[in-house]
């Protein structure tokens, strides 16, 4: 049933992030651009976790937990500057 699902669910993945880059790329807002750019990195966890369990690995899990607090950190950097205009009062 892997050889199935891994396939198709790493095509989806990849759909989900061209489409996330033309929204980073043609989003009409700063809003819309900082939405893409925090569904990006979680789209990118998902691929990571995807070719981990692809290749038998808990490396590739490790590697998701650090980008998942990187895109987090950088979520709220990012949100702290539109609202504020400043990242560090």
């Amino acid at each position: 049933m892997l050889e199935i699902a891994l396939p198709i669910g790493f095509g989806l993945i990849v759909v989900a992030l061209v489409l996330n880059l033309y929204r980073l790329l043609r989003g009409p807002t700063l809003p819309d651009r900082a939405l893409a750019l925090d569904t990006m990195y979680i789209n990118a966890i998902a691929l990571i976790v995807l070719y981990g369990i692809a290749n038998d690995s808990k490396l590739y899990f490790e590697a998701g937990m650090l980008i998942a607090l990187i895109g987090f950190v950088s979520t709220v950097a990012v949100a702290k500057y539109m609202t504020r205009g400043d990242i560090i009062e």
